[in-house]
């Protein structure tokens, strides 16, 4: 009961934490008056994906290694098989031309790079970690350079300028919230998965990763809601990539990460990059460039699939 409590707590902290650090985040953007399509790739991104950033080095750190790697590698199964097929039940999606040219292959060979760095040794390595930080800097340079129409401002309504001393509270306390908030999820994740006999990267694939994806989830939900139109399959592909590149790049460069549970090698990965390829075909068929609500639930049965096989 006690481990369930520090998951819920701990989920609730990087939630609100990762919400205050995207508020001051923004709010001294426009301060700066850094452009839009600045802030969209570079801090938004940052602050996003800050919960499963602080979870993955902070469980790297605590000599949980298998946490760190099932966080990303089950946020990015979570983030298509669970959050993007929610979205699509609810709303379909018109996916833009910048998927096929840019997106959906970026995402892939990022993928594909993590998977050929971890596969062959069971070590993400220092160097390997700085190539993978490299490929989301030229990345990131290429968007700004050459796909400036291909960033939305999702929500201009969020778009506050706030008073100095409230950036600065803003940024303490979310930064606060997010380090408070990994140490309760680790500690109620590890804990957990000693109670009921099963690994961390276990755990880590399932409860962990669901938790760190639940901000995006919740602005996906939202966006429907409030038939805001501009929500596209790019800013999941986005955070995937995000997730690879600067989340497992920037831990594996503060400390190497070593696979302990070997499911994560013979299983998880292989799943993830399916999931990520099965994207394609689906946004192409039945109707091309468009995810409907059958596209969604495929997506649902294949996470459903994957967390069966996982926990059995």
């Amino acid at each position: 009961m006690g481990n369930l409590l520090f998951i819920v707590l701990g989920l609730a902290l990087l939630i609100f934490g990762g919400n205050w650090l995207l508020k001051a985040a923004v709010a001294l953007s426009l301060r700066l008056s850094i452009p839009k399509i600045v802030i969209g790739m570079t801090v938004v991104s940052f602050a996003t994906s800050a919960p499963e950033l602080i979870v993955s080095v902070q469980a790297a750190l605590d000599g949980f290694p298998d946490l760190a790697l099932g966080n990303v590698v089950g946020s990015n199964i979570a983030n298509l098989g669970l959050v993007l097929a929610i979205t699509v039940i609810m709303g379909s999606i018109d996916v833009r031309k910048s998927f096929y040219t840019t997106d959906w292959p970026v995402m892939m060979i990022a993928s594909l790079l993590f998977c050929g760095f971890i596969y062959f040794d069971g070590v993400l390595q220092r160097y390997e970690g700085m190539i993978l930080v490299a490929f989301l800097f030229i990345f990131l340079v290429y968007l700004l350079r050459f796909q400036k129409t291909a960033v939305v401002d999702e929500m201009p309504e969020d778009d506050v300028l706030l008073p100095l001393y409230k950036i600065v509270l803003f940024l303490g306390v979310g930064g606060t919230a997010l380090w408070g908030g990994s140490e309760l999820l680790i500690n109620g994740a590890v804990g957990m998965a000693s109670t009921f006999g099963v690994s961390d990267r276990v755990i880590g694939i399932t409860v962990v990763s669901v938790g760190t994806s639940i901000p995006e989830l919740a602005a996906s939900v939202i966006a429907v809601l409030k038939k805001e139109k501009a929500i596209s399959l790019g800013n999941l592909i986005g955070s995937n990539i995000f997730n690879l590149l600067a989340v497992l790049g920037i831990t594996s460069i503060i400390t190497p990460i070593t696979v302990m549970d070997h499911g994560l090698l013979s299983s998880d990965i292989f799943w993830m990059l399916g999931i990520s390829f099965l994207i394609l075909p689906l946004v192409f068929f039945p109707k091309g460039l468009r995810l409907g609500w059958r596209d969604g639930l495929v997506l649902l049965a294949f996470y459903a699939i994957f967390v069966y096989m996982t926990l059995k």
